[in-house]
């Protein structure tokens, strides 16, 4: 008696233990969790959107290099209009510079949310 009793009560809490357990199914797995196809996607974004702000950092330098280059030879030649416009272009290209770098950083704090799942 007392041994049916305990199996009795040893069903029950496996069967009611394995009803409140999460299933792969109410922990979405497959469609958006860790493993999904979603977060895969959302990953590569990630790198392709680093990759062009990277790019786009490198193609400012390159202007702002330029520029700062003209503005000194205008300078040296007394050209003190195209001065003036050179050194608009400096401070265009150094606020594209600190906006792209803000986005790279941005964009790289989404990666690293991303891959760790906050």
């Amino acid at each position: 008696m007392v041994r049916n009793l305990v199996l009795i009560l040893v069903t029950a809490t496996a069967v009611g233990g394995a009803a409140f357990t999460p299933s792969v199914a109410s922990a979405d797995w497959y469609r958006s969790g860790w493993h999904g196809y979603g977060h895969r996607a959302d990953v590569r974004a990630d790198r392709r959107d680093i990759r062009a702000d990277r790019l786009d950092i490198r193609r400012d330098r390159a202007d702002f290099r330029r520029d700062f280059r003209d503005l000194r030879r205008d300078l040296r030649f007394g050209r003190l209009g195209d001065a003036s416009r050179d050194l608009a272009d400096i401070r265009r290209d150094r606020r594209d510079i600190q906006l792209d770098r803000r986005d790279l950083r941005r964009d790289r704090r989404d990666l690293f949310f991303d891959r760790y799942s906050y």
